[in-house]
């Protein structure tokens, strides 16, 4: 499985940017998705996850930080994820990395898989 990130770039405080996860294969396959970020001197650190239940239903989990300005969403028909951010502040600036893991919660318990990273995509947001 290949993940591939693009769309960041330099952007003002205040702007916008659609970061996009293509995957080599149906995203479907995957348990939980999400973006991580690591910023220069800092250990990476989640930015919203979304986690799939035994259920089948969904839950997502936002950095606090983030709440109100990013969204994530997922086309499963372009087997991509996407990171809406807004509003961004320079705090934000990072190394974008889309994750993403074939472990299955079901009601037995979590069937261990895969976990992938993407290679990152550079976010700066000049103040």
């Amino acid at each position: 499985v290949q993940l591939v990130e693009s769309g960041g770039g330099l952007v003002q405080a205040g702007g916008s940017l659609r970061l996009s996860c293509a995957a080599s294969e149906s995203i479907s396959r995957f348990g939980d998705m999400g973006w991580y970020r690591q910023a220069p001197g800092k250990q990476r650190e989640f930015v919203v996850t979304v986690i799939t239940e035994a259920t089948g239903d969904t839950r997502t989990n936002y950095r606090d930080s983030v709440k109100g300005r990013f969204t994530v969403s997922r086309d499963n028909a372009k087997n991509t994820m996407y990171l809406q951010m807004n509003n961004l502040k320079p705090e934000d600036t990072a190394v974008y990395y889309c994750n993403a893991d074939t472990s299955k919660r079901t009601n037995r318990g979590i069937v261990r898989g895969y976990n992938y990273w993407g290679q990152g995509t550079q976010v700066t947001v000049s103040s």
